[in-house]
């Protein structure tokens, strides 16, 4: 394991961040950029002393705050006043009441769509750099990094630039160009590397190890434990847009699992809070065929994820080694969800048909949110008299060339009136 100099809990400021603990073992270390359990080389994440008192005076403090993942920061590992440092602001992001895409579903108990493409980098991604840069920051670290499937290079290119750091990102050589185009722009240096996601991401598990990576700050290598708790703040609004109570059902897409194992975690810590009701909800995980290892895994009964090579339109979601995979499974059984896949085809359908109902434009991993609800909605497995929220993390235009070969003008006419008649459109 590659360790970089580590700084105690007194020597940062990292509000209500107190350890790391070992998600295996249950070890505790002091607050550092470490990623591994020393003891059984298991994941590390993040204690916290969270606040104690009266739910409904946090509840009031929070609606208070900012229109971004801030108004969280008593409840992130972040400084107090990190709402007033050069970041980009991330966050709150709207939950829309989908009816119209409800009734196509024959959902009956309220379908919401948490719909993240708003965001300033126009994906989730936003929200788990802003935590990362904080701890950049405590961290002395002058070059933020990361491997990424083509959002997270665009989210750490932007948020590097706004504070000031130098930035230098990985990406598989082959991504869409879109993503290559935003990740490029902010003006750090984007590498594409021949291979997958998970050759790149070796790759910079080689780096860190390296005199050359000293000082380099990898959101999600050497970063992961508090990068990762950005995804907590999906839980917290979709609660507090829902008027502080815990959704029935959602269904998350996965890449890494990351996304999906943190707003667990965030539901847990608002019930254990009192900010919310504590009652059942269940967790469905969403993967494109062309990549589903956890899907396979949970349908064929087994604990172990198998790595594949991947072979899907869905870029953002094509992990072939997903490091939070067993978590996942772990939470789909115990909240009685499951993780289920939709095929290319199917991920395309479903990106048209949120845009035809909702004028939600999704890109291909909302394609797979929403394609694997219809698929377990006609299973019979999830319930539509339920109140469900579906996750869409990313901006369609991203991803032009999934829906481009099916998609265009309705006709093509003369400018005159006998024309428009003409082709049916009067």
């Amino acid at each position: 394991m590659a360790v970089q100099t580590v700084a105690t809990h007194t020597d940062l400021s990292l509000g209500p961040a107190a350890a790391l603990s070992c998600r295996e073992c249950g070890e505790r270390f002091p607050l550092g950029p470490v990623f591994a359990c020393e003891a059984c080389f298991g994941p590390l994440e993040i204690a916290y002393d969270l606040p104690e008192g009266d739910p409904e005076e946090l509840r009031r403090r929070i609606a208070a705050g900012p229109d971004s993942i801030w108004r969280y920061a008593p409840l992130l590992p972040v400084p107090a006043d990190v709402a007033g440092k050069p970041n980009l602001n991330p966050g709150f992001t709207r939950l829309v009441k989908a009816d119209n895409l409800a009734r196509e579903l024959g959902v009956t108990g309220g379908l919401y769509v948490k719909d993240d493409s708003g965001n300033p980098t126009h994906s989730f991604k936003d929200r788990v750099v802003a935590i990362a840069v904080e701890a950049a920051r405590a961290f002395g670290f002058t070059t933020l990094s990361c491997s990424s499937t083509g959002n997270l290079a665009g989210a750490v290119g932007a948020a590097a630039a706004r504070a000031g750091l130098r930035s230098c990102v990985f990406i598989p050589h082959d991504l869409e160009q879109g993503k290559v185009v935003m990740a490029a722009v902010y003006g750090g240096d984007l590498v594409g590397i021949e291979g997958t996601y998970d050759d790149v991401n070796r790759f910079c598990s080689e780096l860190i190890g390296d005199p050359i990576g000293e000082g380099w700050g990898f959101v999600n290598v050497n970063l992961r434990p508090y990068y990762a708790e950005g995804s907590k703040t999906l839980a917290y609004e979709i609660c507090e847009q829902l008027g502080w109570r815990l959704p029935d059902q959602l269904v998350i897409p996965i890449a890494s699992g990351s996304q999906l194992t943190k707003i667990d975690k965030g539901l847990r810590e608002l019930i254990a809070l009192g900010l919310v009701e504590d009652r059942p909800y269940k967790i469905f995980g969403a993967q494109a065929e062309g990549c589903s290892p956890v899907a396979r895994a949970f349908k064929d009964g087994h604990d172990v994820v198998r790595p594949v090579k991947p072979d899907t339109i869905a870029k953002s979601l094509a992990i072939g080694n997903p490091a939070d995979g067993p978590y996942v499974l772990d939470i789909a059984r115990r909240t009685g969800g499951a993780v289920e896949d939709v095929n290319d085809g199917q991920i395309v359908d479903a990106i048209k048909l949120l845009a035809r109902t909702e004028g939600v434009f999704a890109e291909t991993a909302g394609g797979v949110t929403v394609g694997v609800t219809r698929k377990l909605i006609e299973a019979g497995v999830l319930d539509p008299t339920l109140t469900t929220v579906v996750l869409n993390t990313g901006d369609g235009l991203k991803t032009l060339d999934a829906v481009a070969p099916t998609t265009g003008p309705s006709a093509i006419i003369r400018p005159n009136l006998d024309s428009f008649r003409e082709a049916g459109l009067a």
